[in-house]
């Protein structure tokens, strides 16, 4: 009897929660427009990348975002009335970029204990939106870093990761660890059009990178050095923030001890997010269990990949 009860139990609650959920998986479970923008913002205060970057959200799987500059000078000597000559009037750089969104599904589980409390507060929803974004948020910045065409990985296969797409730019830091002389290498790379706003660039690495870089500005017997074993205060080089990522590699490299750094304006990051977001709820009724399936498209491409430096064979750690 005490089994057919907890059976019952189990029921009651998930009959509550199939209708606490009923607005989000009406229509086929397709997110109203209202609904897939908080999720997507949800999703983007979770994740590293996407907060730094261009987030478009996409009306189709396939969109092309034109792009526009002036590579060189177009100043010239001008004189009163008199029109510049053809040679001289400038032409823009022009170009797209497509994005071609991937498909994605995360699955989330939720047990009666956090059914029932989050639905006699009424936030069950939002409990489902906040778990959602974050376990989609740290997987979106995996493989938007980490994608590669050629992994023997199915879901790091889908699409090319900012670090296969930077192939421009590259400094080969030859097995050190992270210190000045990198990044002062990998400024002197980025080509001088697309350093001239330097407080715009970040640098972008692995969370231990950003530690055995702290550790080295820590070694100065200085006021300046004492703050860094102090505090957890930002890190910087020539003005340029670096900035650490938990999704970036640490084990690249024949000896599996090495990573990467990346330098750009992370605007010029665009991470396209085809606003047609799934979500479809099952039930497990003897194992007291609400399945949530999410279901998304998501691409990522540089604006300019010449206004990328990648550095490689960054050793982290001893």
């Amino acid at each position: 009897m005490a089994g057919a009860a907890g059976f019952m139990d189990n029921r009651t609650i998930l009959e509550k929660a199939d209708l606490a959920l009923a607005d989000l998986t009406a229509g086929g479970g397709l997110l109203q427009p209202a609904q897939a923008q908080k999720f997507m913002r949800i999703l983007i205060n979770e994740a590293v990348i996407l907060k730094q970057a261009t987030v478009v959200p996409m009306r189709s799987p396939k969109q092309l975002i034109e792009k526009i500059r002036f590579a060189n000078r177009i100043l010239r000597s001008g004189s009163e009335a008199t029109a510049l000559a053809q040679a001289d009037r400038a032409v823009p750089n022009l170009g797209k970029v497509e994005l071609d969104a991937q498909l994605f599904k995360a699955e989330v589980r939720l047990n009666n204990e956090v059914l029932e409390d989050s639905i006699e507060r009424g936030q069950l929803r939002q409990t489902i939106m906040q778990l959602m974004a974050e376990a989609i948020a740290r997987d979106v910045d995996e493989v938007v870093i980490q994608g590669e065409r050629g992994s023997g990985d199915p879901f790091l296969a889908k699409l090319d990761g900012i670090l296969k797409q930077a192939q421009s730019n590259i400094v080969d830091a030859q097995g050190q660890t992270v210190n000045k002389g990198v990044f002062r290498d990998m400024l002197k790379t980025m080509p001088h059009p697309f350093v001239r706003n330097k407080k715009q660039l970040r640098f972008f690495t692995s969370v231990n990178a950003e530690i055995d870089y702290k550790d080295s500005l820590s070694e100065r017997a200085t006021a300046t050095g004492d703050k860094y074993v102090e505090q957890d205060v930002p890190a910087t080089y020539s003005g340029v923030p670096v900035i650490d990522v938990p999704m970036f590699p640490e084990a690249q490299g024949a000896a599996r001890n090495a990573t990467s750094i990346i330098l750009t304006d992370p605007k010029n990051i665009n991470v396209g997010i085809w606003r047609n977001i799934r979500v479809e709820v099952d039930k497990i009724v003897t194992d007291g269990v609400l399945v949530i399936v999410a279901t998304l498209r998501f691409d990522v491409k540089f604006a300019e990949e010449t206004a990328v430096v990648k550095a490689l064979n960054v050793r982290v750690g001893s």
